[in-house]
C-alpha cells in the first residue's frame, strides 16, 4: 500500500478464531505483524489483533505525532470491532506501550489488563539511536534502488546489525512506481521528540499492570517508578533475562510465558 493509496484509520489483522480478546501495539518502526509468533503462540486461549499504528503498516498517516489522538483512534477502532462487547486486553511495546497506557487512562472500560513491554511513562531514552537510524533511512536515494538487497547493502555501514537493518527494512515497498517507505518516515522524524516523552494524565487506570522490562535495555530506570505506580496503582515489574528493549523477539518464549500467566490469572 503506498502513500497516495486510501488508508483505513488503523488497519489490523486477526490470528485466532476462539479465546478472550487480547490487542498488540507494536513500537517505533513496526507493524502488528511483529506479533505474529506470540500471537499464534497464544491460542486457542486468546483471540490476537495486531494492529499497524497510525503512520505505520497499512494505517493511515496523520499530520502529527500525538499520542493521545493516536490512543483514540485505536479505541474507535475497538469500540466497533473486538471491544465492542466486553474489554480486551491490551499490550504495547515501546512506542505502542505510551499509546497503549494513553488508551487505558483514557479508555478505562475498553481495558481489562494491560501489559506494557520495556517503556515507562516518562521521557524515554534512545532518542538520538532513533535520530540515527531514520536519518539513515531518509539518506537511501530510493530511485536508484533496483532490488531490496541494494537497500540493505548501503545502510549496512550505518546500521551494521543485520537484525536491525532487517527490522527497519520491511517499511521498504516496491510498486509501479519504484520503492517507497510504507511508514510516514518524514513525520515521524519530524515529531521524534514527542514520541520520546510522554503526554500529562491526571487520572489512573486501576485494573491490573503487567510491566515486562528487558534485562539489558536501559528504557525502564529505577526513577521511573513511582510515576508508574502513581497512573497504574495495580503495576507487577517483571524483568526479561537476557533480553534487551525488544523483548518479545530477543526472549520470545520468555514473553509468551509471561503473557499466559498474567492474563489468565484470577
Amino acid at each position: 500500500m503506498s502513500p497516495s493509496e486510501e488508508r483505513p484509520p488503523i488497519h489490523a489483522v486477526t490470528v485466532g478464531d476462539s479465546g478472550s480478546p487480547i490487542v498488540f501495539l507494536h513500537g517505533l518502526f513496526g507493524q502488528g505483524k511483529n506479533f505474529t509468533q506470540a500471537a499464534k503462540s497464544l491460542r486457542p486461549d486468546f483471540q490476537s489483533v495486531l494492529v499497524d499504528l497510525p503512520n505505520h503498516g497499512r494505517s493511515a498517516w496523520s499530520a502529527s505525532v500525538d499520542y493521545d489522538d493516536q490512543a483514540d483512534r485505536v479505541a474507535t477502532f475497538l469500540r466497533q470491532g473486538i471491544g465492542a462487547e466486553v474489554p480486551v486486553d491490551l499490550v504495547g511495546h515501546s512506542m505502542g506501550g505510551k499509546v497503549a497506557m494513553c488508551l487505558a487512562l483514557r479508555h478505562p472500560d475498553l481495558v481489562r489488563r494491560l501489559v506494557i513491554a520495556d517503556i515507562s511513562p516518562t521521557a524515554s531514552a534512545g532518542s538520538g539511536e532513533f535520530e540515527h537510524l531514520l536519518q539513515s533511512l531518509a539518506a537511501l536515494d530510493l530511485a536508484s534502488l533496483s532490488r531490496r538487497g541494494e537497500a540493505d547493502d548501503l545502510l549496512a555501514d550505518a546500521i551494521p546489525d543485520p537484525r536491525v537493518r532487517g527490522f527497519l527494512l520491511q517499511n521498504l515497498r516496491s510498486g509501479p512506481d519504484g520503492f517507497f517507505w510504507q511508514a510516514n518516515l518524514e513525520i515521524l522524524r519530524r515529531d521524534l521528540a514527542t514520541i520520546g516523552g510522554f503526554p500529562a494524565h491526571d487520572g489512573t487506570f486501576d485494573g491490573p499492570v503487567l510491566w515486562l522490562a528487558g534485562e539489558l535495555s536501559d528504557y525502564i530506570a529505577e526513577q521511573d517508578e513511582p510515576e508508574m505506580r502513581r497512573l497504574f496503582p495495580r503495576t507487577r515489574l517483571v524483568t526479561i533475562k537476557g533480553a534487551g528493549h525488544w523483548v518479545h523477539s530477543e526472549q520470545p518464549e520468555a514473553f509468551v510465558s509471561a503473557l499466559r500467566v498474567f492474563l489468565s490469572a484470577d
